[in-house]
């Protein structure tokens, strides 16, 4: 599906409600990003990890993130069409923001979509490439249907507990990645991808480090840093892609 002319834009890996960022600066620089995006917006896709864990119920969704939930509203009612990948951190969201918001949610590894006149590979980038036997269970326990339907079955107190400690967890174990060229998992992807598929860009988050490198098979690969720092995503503007905070890589 060919999108409009409009201006589209990318971002990932806010975590809102991180137990790192106790005054929610994240989420103020991002519910700023939302609230200064052009009148020409046409797509906002947000890569997965907007939270630092979502889980949603029937009746019962996570309390916070109110500041970026209401400007994600005020994009909607605008026209904007709010496309978001679930993250690792985020998988067990529901259809909250689809009913609030109209947003699209995405729950495969990747998908190809033609943006902006541009074949866009996107994704979060978790599960994607050569990975570790603990990370492959991980990655699939995680989406178990079997294994969500039990974990919703308990008490949410007891369920946001656990993902809050999880969150924190998994922050202290994955502190200080850095991005590993021709070796790194989503490079590695891109590259094997290209060889079957036509893609202008690949554009990713997950891995918190920000990344411009050009792929041998053809087209670029993005990677968006996290917020904590500063703002991080890409502007998708009359087939060319501008960025904040995306360093170019030489591989």
């Amino acid at each position: 599906m060919e999108s409009g002319s409009g201006s589209h834009f990318f971002a990932a890996d806010v975590h809102i409600g991180a137990s790192n960022d106790p005054e929610g600066l994240a989420e103020r620089r991002f519910t700023a990003f939302l609230n200064s995006l052009p009148a020409d917006t046409e797509g906002l896709w947000l890569l997965g990890d907007i939270f630092d864990f979502r889980v949603e119920y029937r009746d019962v969704v996570p309390r916070g993130g109110i500041r970026a939930l209401g400007a994600l509203a005020a994009l909607a009612d605008r026209g904007v069409k709010i496309h978001y990948i679930c993250g690792n951190h985020d998988w067990w969201m529901s259809d909250y923001l689809e009913k609030e918001l109209g947003a699209e949610i995405i729950r495969e590894r990747y998908v190809l979509r033609d943006v902006g006149g541009l074949r866009l590979c996107l994704g979060h980038g978790d599960g994607l490439g050569r990975r570790s036997l603990a990370e492959r269970f991980i990655f699939g326990l995680f989406r178990n249907p079997v294994c969500i339907a039990l974990m919703k079955a308990l008490p949410p107190r007891w369920v946001f507990a656990f993902a809050r400690n999880w969150s924190a967890s998994s922050r202290r174990r994955h502190k200080g990645y850095r991005f590993r060229g021709e070796e790194d998992p989503l490079y590695r992807f891109a590259d094997g991808l290209g060889r079957s598929e036509r893609v202008d860009a690949y554009i990713f988050g997950h891995q918190h480090t920000p990344v411009e490198a050009d792929i041998p098979s053809g087209g670029k690969l993005y990677v968006l840093g996290d917020w904590s720092k500063g703002e991080n995503y890409l502007n998708l503007s009359g087939m060319y892609i501008s960025g904040r905070s995306l360093p170019k890589i030489d591989i």
